[in-house]
């Protein structure tokens, strides 16, 4: 992977083609991103960036040793964030994420910007995002169980039916569909198609949707199913 970049879901909409056809998108507002450490073969054992996206006021931030306060996210490998980002010379971010891109050595910490205009019009890109929390759902909603009879006196409708096996193995198997939380979990969807750029406001519109609520964070990176239709 060469291409990554970091963006909030801002909606959706619908643009025209030249021919007059009509495409849902939606609307990314991706980057900018500034490079804030480069992982290294010698250092940690494997190549990749972190970048940071959104500024972030710094009372609001884990300050350094002397103020007690340590982060405690994976991708800050437990060090302080305002110390963090003086070393590489940046404001503190709202986001930090890290990718594992082929060209890590050509990036610089503190130096390095990552703009919407990395991708062109056309790329198939891969998109994560945490998606929409439903609360608790039944079977129906959450797996597309089917109803019970609607008529001649039923009083089954929404019910999720029998869970048991009989006496052998007297026991509900892991994995079953049953109600319980939907949503609010980490979601991939892979090769959706950039329908357009806007480099100067670093805006990106992708064809159909994209997981999440308004105001969330997104990951773009260059897709992995290359050639795929």
């Amino acid at each position: 992977m060469k291409k990554a970049i970091l963006a909030t879901k801002v909606g959706m909409t619908q643009i025209f083609n030249e021919d007059g056809v009509l495409t849902p998108v939606t609307v990314l507002q991706a980057g900018p991103c500034v490079v804030t450490q480069v992982k290294t073969i010698d250092n940690d054992g494997y190549e990749a960036i972190q970048v940071g996206f959104g500024e972030k006021k710094e009372k609001i931030t884990t300050k350094d040793v002397s103020g007690r306060k340590v982060i405690r996210n994976p991708h800050g490998a437990g060090k302080a964030e305002v110390g963090h980002f003086k070393k590489a010379n940046t404001t503190p971010k709202q986001f930090v994420r890290e990718f594992r891109v082929e060209n890590a050595s050509e990036y610089v910490a503190g130096e390095s910007v990552i703009k919407a205009d990395i991708f062109a019009e056309g790329d198939k890109i891969d998109v994560t995002a945490k998606s929409k929390g439903k609360g608790f759902a039944g079977g129906i909603k959450r797996h597309g169980l089917h109803t019970g009879p609607k008529t001649h006196g039923s009083k089954y409708h929404r019910h999720a039916g029998s869970n048991g096996c009989a006496t052998d193995p007297g026991k509900v198997f892991k994995g079953k569909k049953m109600a319980g939380h939907m949503g609010a979990v980490r979601v991939t969807v892979q090769n959706l198609e950039i329908v357009k750029i806007d480099a100067e406001n670093d805006v990106i519109l992708v064809k159909g949707s994209v997981p999440g609520p308004k105001k969330s964070l997104v990951m773009i990176r260059e897709t992995v199913k290359c050639g795929a239709k």
